[in-house]
């Protein structure tokens, strides 16, 4: 099996600490960390994926569909392609072993990533946590590991 992941939230999970729209959100959001945690690798999808699956069942209109957040995954994967030096396309599978979260989070740090997260509600939450040296995320650590 492999994680079904958007371009976008192959940054966002880099700084997920619990939090999130609803708490059934939050609660799938753990549940699809811990499986990266256990090893199992990331397939990068075009539009929604396994993290949006809650909000697209609890919202009349969710914007996992706007047309901003399908601009955000193109913007992210480009970058993304650019940090990790080959280019990443949908349909790829990629593991989010401890090599590749800390150069992404390195660069997220550094701001690398800013253009994919333009206009994103939860930009500035992010900033704080990799500002804070990713103290409370749940995705493992890569000092620790």
């Amino acid at each position: 099996m492999s994680v079904k992941l958007r371009g976008h939230h192959l940054l966002c999970v880099l700084t997920f600490i619990g939090h999130g729209y609803s708490p059934a959100f939050s609660k799938n959001y753990k549940a699809v960390v811990k499986r990266l945690n256990a090893g199992e690798p990331v397939e990068l999808v075009d539009g929604p994926d396994e993290i949006c699956a809650t909000l697209i069942r609890e919202e009349t209109e969710p914007h996992c569909f706007n047309c901003s957040v399908v601009e955000r995954d193109k913007a992210a994967v480009k970058l993304a392609s650019q940090i990790l030096g080959s280019e990443l396309h949908v349909g790829d599978e990629l593991v989010l072993n401890s090599r590749l979260v800390g150069k992404m989070r390195e660069a997220y740090a550094e701001g690398n990533f800013r253009k994919a997260c333009e206009n994103c509600e939860w930009v500035q939450f992010c900033a704080e946590i990799a500002s804070s040296g990713y103290e409370k995320v749940l995705l493992r650590n890569p000092k620790h590991h």
